[in-house]
């Protein structure tokens, strides 16, 4: 090569793991938490009594199992079949952003989200009373609080990943927001 020959910028994603690499990683948060929520619960199940209550760390954490036919804090038990609905929208649109992902952290929130959706979703679909209105376990309790479950956990923590990402300015693209506008990620930096 002669000094006059142009030379060829390094591609944005040099350096950097490939897409499927971040994909990977979705998938086992997404396993990891799923199967941890779904053994716990049927550890729930097998060995304690519904409204038993069982002290842990007392007077911090107990565990005290209920069927929770709604959301957090018993809301809207009358509407099994809506929280169905949406959790099975929030597990499509969650699918779908990760065709997009490109960066580890966002590979790491979206795959946590999607476990504990799944999770909870699992309970909708095959718990009694019966598909679509199933009544999802919980038995972790705190004083003052409701009573939740792993894929409860997962979901909050994974939304509260989600918000400081993009309260960052982290991109699931792999770019970064910048005063006024997005910037490519430089080839060997990564912002993960």
């Amino acid at each position: 090569m002669t000094d006059t020959e142009p030379t060829v910028p390094a591609h944005p994603d040099a350096g950097r793991a490939p897409r499927r690499h971040r994909g990977w990683i979705a998938v086992l948060v997404l396993a990891a938490g799923y199967v941890l929520d779904q053994l716990t619960k049927r550890w729930v199940e097998t060995t304690m009594t519904e409204g038993q209550v069982i002290d842990v760390l007392p007077p911090l954490l107990r565990w005290h199992f209920i069927r929770n036919p709604g959301a957090a804090f018993s809301i809207g038990e009358e509407h099994t079949w809506v929280f169905t609905i949406i959790q099975a929208s929030v597990a499509v649109f969650v699918v779908v952003l990760l065709f997009r992902v490109r960066s580890t952290v966002w590979a790491l929130a979206l795959g946590g989200l999607l476990g504990g959706v799944l999770g909870n979703l699992t309970d909708r679909l095959l718990r009694p009373p019966g598909f679509g209105v199933g009544h999802v376990v919980d038995f972790i309790a705190l004083p003052n609080f409701a009573i939740f479950n792993i894929a409860d956990s997962l979901i909050v923590c994974s939304m509260i990943g989600i918000v400081l990402l993009m309260f960052t300015g982290r991109r699931i693209d792999g770019t970064r927001e910048t005063g006024q506008a997005a910037r490519p990620a430089a080839a060997g930096e990564d912002h993960d």
